[in-house]
């Protein structure tokens, strides 16, 4: 069974009128609050706004992380590095870019010693992949993260703006013991990509679904009414196998925190996976 989760913050106000940040003052609440509406999966949200005070990052803060998990019945999937958007280590130079990729290394060893199985970097917005070098700057940076991998479960997901052939020749470079991709369904309706062509390309390295829905060239908009075709790629997400989660990373209700709408989006995706599974059966010769 696939869990269905949320992203961190997705049970808070916003901050500052962002669609997604770390609640500083109310991320404990959300593992009560989550545990109420039946949600068991939470991706951990890691911004730059916030590094310094996010208890991922301090030895108390990962022990009260465990106990809440532990506690409400919560697991973290995933922790996604919405700081390299705005300090990618790749993208440095000199003492920047080595204290930058020193930042990151904090937050892979974090999530390994809190059991998260999934560091998501967004090759995305200040983070994509855009100038000669980048691609080798991120392989040297990651190449120094691998032996800290090793001991542990914990994989890098690559989330990116690469039309469907280059992200299957980006991804190949990778091994895929430790190595994948997070799709984002909203990000790829929004860039026009065709989902047939995505996931014949690359489909086996999918290890983490975002569910959203953008229309093209657009921002986030409610479940349903973007370019998404959510049916279709819940059916090529299907015919992988695809073992892994879904994480709700959508759009806002409009009192900015309205958890019957994220309990709703649930039940959409819910019914997707069963459709999905069931067309999948069907297909399969007796």
């Amino acid at each position: 069974m696939h869990e269905i989760g949320f992203v961190q913050g997705r049970l808070s106000s916003p901050l500052d009128g962002r669609i997604q940040a770390f609640p500083v003052a109310n991320w404990r609440v959300e593992f009560p609050v989550a545990e109420a509406h039946g949600f068991r999966l939470m991706e951990w949200v890691a911004d730059a706004e916030s590094l310094d005070a996010n208890p991922l990052l301090s030895p108390a803060g990962r022990h009260e992380i465990r106990h809440l998990c532990s506690a409400h019945g919560v697991r973290i999937g995933s922790v996604m590095c919405d700081f390299l958007m705005v300090t990618p280590f790749y993208k440095g130079s000199g003492r920047v870019g080595t204290a930058d990729l020193a930042t990151f290394a904090r937050v892979v060893d974090a999530a390994i010693q809190v059991g998260i199985p999934d560091v998501i970097i967004p090759l995305v917005d200040g983070g994509r992949l855009e100038r000669a070098g980048d691609e080798a700057a991120l392989r040297d940076g990651l190449d120094t993260i691998v032996p800290t991998l090793t001991p542990s479960r914990t994989r890098i997901l690559f989330e990116s703006d690469y039309s469907p052939p280059r992200l299957a020749e980006f991804i190949a470079a990778y091994p895929a013991d430790r190595f994948g991709i997070n799709y984002d369904i909203g990000n790829s309706a929004s860039w026009g990509y065709d989902p047939a062509e995505e996931f014949a390309a690359y489909g086996r390295r999918v290890l983490g679904v975002h569910v959203k829905d953008r229309p093209r060239g657009g921002s986030t908009v409610p479940l349903g009414s973007g370019d998404a075709d959510l049916a279709g790629i819940f059916r090529h997400v299907a015919a992988i196998g695809y073992q892994g989660d879904y994480v709700l990373q959508t759009a806002r209700a409009s009192s900015g925190h309205d958890v019957s709408v994220l309990c709703r989006y649930r039940e959409m995706v819910a019914a997707l996976c069963a459709a999905a599974g069931s067309a999948s059966r069907a297909s399969k010769p007796a």
